[in-house]
This record gives structure tokens, sequence and C-alpha cells, in this order.
């Protein structure tokens, strides 16, 4: 009996993914667990797997956007029988997935979207004057307050997708799209990837938050002895960074201070009792945060050897969803560049982030001498509807005590 296979939902909050390309075609053999498609979701691209055995008889998405739940191909014994268009599910909610309507095409009057030369349908939907939209598309447009009937949609039969309300938000005014200037000459455009739509989203999101930030200078004499015992005590493997070090005294502050280890979600705030750290990675399409679960319970040769694996991951482009999810805070360092001092951006829902610059040599008072010490700046951006700012100066106070003597923390 022939399988539906339907977009799963990989992460929470995922409504919607980007088929990249199938890497089966139609009737070949697939075996279950083998690699099947190529997905792009708002975080990762990642293979997924068949969830059935069989010959794939169809793909009925071939690529593009799509609802979780949609059936995306059918696999089933050779010579069984499909419909030439597979049926999707219906319902009433925002992941129903809408009926394709056709219509003719005409000639673009006044006020009609155009793209180059192809028509964009208008976005007002036959079926009963409900507006067709991508599911994250309505999610966005409900968060930003955006009537989708301002809307113009630029997916099949003038489907409303996230773009376009991310376009319509930027501009502040209904979106009428015209066919685009040819650029300058030695002008460079780079259309953005999924990931960077993603990221120019959610950093609008997180700059729309009542932040508020606090920094301190930490001497970090003892860390880095510390950090070179453990390198040679280490042998071959993985070497414990500083980093490293950092991650494991955040995650004993954080122990301590829970309401620092939160997500803000609108009407209540979720303390979570494990440390799941994101670690700010960049990559070439931009940047991931991907997590070491469980750090409180972690020895730092096992953070240095999670860190190692997930950072190796993220570079070569390997990533999973499941590495993405579950961060309740995270760290940004730019201490590698010899950024001294800098704020990082809060990362939505999680309450607070902490930015790390580099180790310098200064010369400061100790003991009412002159003396040359290794000095680091910390900087703590909280979510003030979650963290007050004498929880979130607690927090960082312990951090610079546990770093300055990273034997409390161990």
């Amino acid at each position: 009996m022939a399988t539906e296979i339907k977009l799963p939902r990989l992460g929470q909050g995922m409504e919607s993914g980007t088929i990249v390309k199938w890497l089966k075609s139609e009737g070949d053999m697939v075996e279950k667990g083998e690699p099947l498609y190529e997905l792009d979701t708002d975080k990762v691209t990642q293979e997924v797997e068949a969830d059935a055995s069989g010959i794939l008889l169809k793909i009925a998405v071939v690529e593009g956007e799509v609802e979780v739940g949609r059936t995306i191909a059918v696999i089933g014994e050779q010579g069984e029988k499909v419909e030439t268009e597979t049926e999707q599910p219906s319902g009433n909610g925002d992941s129903a997935v809408e009926e394709a309507v056709q219509r003719p095409v005409r000639d673009s009057g006044p006020g009609e979207g155009v793209r180059g030369n192809r028509e964009v349908p208008p976005t007002s939907a036959d079926n009963g004057g409900r507006i067709k939209a991508s599911p994250l598309a309505r999610r966005i447009a409900r968060e930003r307050g955006i009537d989708l009937a301002s809307v113009a949609g630029t997916g099949p039969d003038g489907r409303v997708v996230a773009e376009d309300v991310e376009r319509t938000a930027a501009s502040g005014a209904p979106v009428q799209l015209t066919a685009p200037s040819v650029p300058t000459e030695g002008v460079e455009v780079r259309q953005f990837s999924s990931m960077r739509k993603t990221i120019a989203r959610r950093l609008t999101e997180a700059w729309q938050a009542p932040v508020f930030q606090l920094s301190l200078t930490v001497d970090m004499g003892r860390a880095l002895e510390l950090r070179e015992r453990l390198v040679e005590r280490h042998g071959d493997g993985v070497k414990p960074t500083i980093n490293d070090l950092l991650t494991k005294v955040c995650a004993a502050a954080l122990m301590r201070h829970r309401e620092v280890n939160a997500l803000y979600r609108g009407d209540a705030v979720e303390l979570y009792p494990s440390a799941n750290i994101g670690i700010a990675v960049a990559v070439p399409n931009g940047l991931v945060v991907p997590v070491i679960p469980g750090v409180e319970r972690k020895s730092i040769a096992e953070i240095a050897a999670a860190r190692a694996a997930i950072v190796e991951r993220a570079r070569a482009g390997k990533l999973q969803q499941a590495d993405l999810d579950g961060g309740t805070f995270t760290i940004s360092n730019l201490g590698m560049y010899g950024i001294e001092h800098f704020i990082a951006v809060l990362n939505p829902p999680q309450a607070a982030i902490l930015a790390v610059g580099s180790i310098e040599d200064r010369v400061v008072a100790v003991e009412g001498e002159p003396a040359v010490r290794p000095r680091m700046e910390l900087t703590l951006t909280c979510d003030h509807r979650a963290v007050d700012g004498a929880t979130g100066a607690e927090f960082l106070r312990d951090v610079k005590a546990l770093l300055e003597e990273p034997g409390l923390a161990l």
C-alpha cells in the first residue's frame, strides 16, 4: 500500500520549510532511513530521511516552500498507481493547505504588481474571501500587526509568503512590486539566503525588545593558568579554550540565577533547570547558534569536545535541527578578532546573551601599586521584561567571581 510522505515538523515553532532538491528521482528504490531530500528551514539546511521503504512513485512538490504536514511524495510498490495530483490536507487553521486556484493569464493593468515580465497575481483568494498565505507569513503578519490584504503575494497564484510580509514591514506600506532597475556598473547584488532572511527577521524582533546592558572587567590571570594546566593534562584530545571555561562558569552562575536561564513567552517567563548554552558561530552564510545541552553536568573536557563537534558541523553546513533547538542562554565571543568590547543582540526568546571581548594586558592598580594584568570585558544584554537589573548584575558578578577563582566552578 502506498505511503504518503509528508513534510515533518523538525523543530518547535516550525510551520513550513523549503525543499531545495530531491536526492532520489521518481522510480528509484528508497530504503527507510535513507536521505531523501534537502530541506531548508528558517535555521538550517539538512537532509531529511525517508520514513518508508519502496519505490518513489511520485514527487508531489519538486521544490519551494511547503507547509508542515503537506504531502510531498508517495512511496509504494512497483507498478502501484497514484493520482496525478496528490490530495493535500485541508482545514480552517493557519496550517491548512490552501487549494490552488487557477486564474487565466491577463494583461497587467494599473496598480497590478509585476516582477520583470512575470505577472504577480493579486493576493485576494477565491475561497470565500480567505487570503492565500503560508503559515509562516500569517504568523509574521500577526506578530507585526500587518493586514495580509495589504500585502502583494509573489507565491503561486498570488499566495503571500514570508518574504512578502517582511518586505511590507520594512517599507511601512503595502508593497507595490515593479520591475527591478538595472544595477549600475560594478555593483554586486547578493540575494538573501533563507538563513540571511531569518537572521534579518529575528534581529528585527530582538531590536524591538526593551533591553538593557551591564558590563564589567574580569582579571583573567587565574583562568589563563587553569587553562594551561588543562591543556597539559588533556594530551592529544581537543584542547580546552578560555571559551570552554567561560561556558562552564556561565552554567554554574545560571544555576544560581535561574531568572537569567529563561525564555520570554509574551505573557509568561519559562525558567529552566538545566543550562543549555548556545555558542554563536560565524559561517559563510551568516550566523548560527548551536547548543550544548546540560552544560552544568559536563566537565570542561566534555564541553570542549562538544564545542569542537558542533562548530565543525556548523562550518561544514551539516548541522541538524536538533543542534539548534533548546537553547536557554547564548555566549557570543569576538575576542579572537581583537574586539575588546561590544554589545550582542538578544537571541529571542532567550532572556539574556553574553558578549565576550579579547583578553588584553593592561596596567592596573594592585594593592596600590601599578601592575600589568590580563583583563577581559564582559557585557550582558538582558530582556527587561524577564530580567530585572539587580538580577542581571548579580549573575554577572558571579561570572566574574568564578572566572577570577575558577576552581569554585569545578
